[in-house]
């Protein structure tokens, strides 16, 4: 695949090398000193997309314009997403946003959805997810953290919302706690708590590296190419 990288930083350049690696080649650089519009497109098959929040809902429609499939790992630009979804497929473009490429993580949120399930029939447990990153992480709570609430709310009735906070400082009673935590050299941990009197359940996962995030990204940027339409990561890995 020729492959346009939009944002090229730490993430950016560690996708560059996973791609490299397996064969694929990175025709154009998109960063603060190279502008999108820099670029011959002719020759790209996908671009992956891992900017800023404030630069995402852009760069989404300039691939949709360019009739070219976008792999879309930024998060907080979510509050878009049903506009852009309107726009791709009224313009038979094609996207896949995904909140975290790691496949561990995917295979993360299948046990998060189970286990929730099953303590929703666990009224004395009180659930938590905690999300720590880098100090250099822009938003917060993470996409990784909302997608893990937001799984939880579906499964388990006692929640209806979510607040990024920690339990003791909920302002709604009936609202699931996200605490974000910044760390140096953090590239990503969630935990999900569950807790009564009597004990405690936990589930985590824990990147040791940026590779799986870059790993999923060029995987999913493969899957994409010839298709039209809006994907996540579940349309792929069917967890």
């Amino acid at each position: 695949m020729n492959i346009a990288l939009f944002g090229y930083g730490k993430m950016g350049k560690e996708i560059e090398a996973f791609a490299t690696e397996s064969g694929h080649q990175i025709s154009a650089r998109v960063d603060s000193s190279n502008s999108k519009e820099s670029f011959d497109y002719s020759n790209i098959d996908v671009i992956i997309e891992f900017s800023k929040p404030e630069f995402a809902a852009e760069n989404i429609r300039f691939a949709i314009d360019h009739a070219i499939p976008i792999a879309i790992g930024t998060t907080g630009w979510y509050d878009q997403l049903e506009d852009l979804t309107t726009y791709c497929n009224a313009n038979k473009g094609c996207m896949l946003h995904a909140t975290n490429f790691s496949l561990g993580v995917n295979a993360f949120f299948a046990v998060n959805r189970y286990l929730a399930k099953i303590m929703n029939e666990l009224n004395d447990y009180k659930a938590e997810v905690v999300e720590i990153h880098h100090t250099e992480k822009l938003d917060a709570p993470s996409g990784t953290g909302i997608s893990l609430a937001e799984q939880i709310i579906e499964e388990h009735q006692h929640y209806n919302n979510w607040e990024n906070n920690k339990p003791s400082a909920l302002q709604n009673k009936d609202a699931l706690a996200i605490e974000s935590q910044r760390l140096p050299k953090m590239p990503g941990t969630h935990e999900i708590k569950y807790t009564s009197e009597i004990d405690s359940i936990e589930i985590k996962h824990t990147a040791h590296n940026r590779k799986g995030f870059a790993q999923g990204s060029v995987l999913a940027a493969q899957w994409l190419v010839g298709k039209k339409g809006v994907f996540t990561m579940q349309d792929i890995l069917k967890f």
